[in-house]
């Protein structure tokens, strides 16, 4: 049976909004990572230190801030607060450019900084399989969401 041409207008839009909406899905999610992923991969001239935590609030914990090349020692250095982060113990961080905020350094700060990646990945493969009728890219994007927040829960 030939479809006429408006049934034919309106699956393609179909597939361009879903279209659409997957990609806004992977583009906040890359662009929520790149924010705090750009100072940790990108971290050549950036100051490294550590950050010994002492106060934990609602959102943020503080504490010391000793620096790893000569450089003036900081009180009052913030990190996020998350399950990684407990009081008493001392984080490899690098710091946001003109900021007294910390960011963890190695392979748990980078698996951090990437966790919004990972739920857009999840997220975008149900639009990608069932509105885009691409089964094989939806589960390939589901299981690097899936394994991006596995390593990233391990890690920490």
């Amino acid at each position: 049976m030939k479809r006429n041409s408006s049934g034919r207008i309106l699956d393609h839009t179909r597939t361009a909004a879903t279209g659409l909406v997957a990609v806004l899905l992977l583009a906040a999610g890359f662009w929520t990572s790149w924010g705090d992923a750009q100072h940790i991969l990108l971290s050549k001239g950036r100051e490294h230190g550590t950050l010994s935590v002492e106060r934990c609030a609602e959102e943020v914990c503080t504490g010391p801030y000793t620096p790893r090349e000569p450089a003036p020692g900081r009180e009052g250095v913030t990190i996020e607060q998350s399950v990684a982060v407990r009081k008493g113990e001392a984080l490899s961080v690098v710091l946001r450019p003109g900021t007294t905020e910390a960011l963890r350094t190695g392979p748990a700060g980078g698996l951090l900084a990437w966790m919004p990646l990972g739920g857009a990945l999840l997220l975008a493969s149900p639009v990608i399989g069932a509105g885009l009728r691409l089964t094989r890219t939806a589960w390939a994007a589901a299981a690097a969401g899936g394994l991006l927040l596995l390593a990233s829960f391990l890690a920490l």
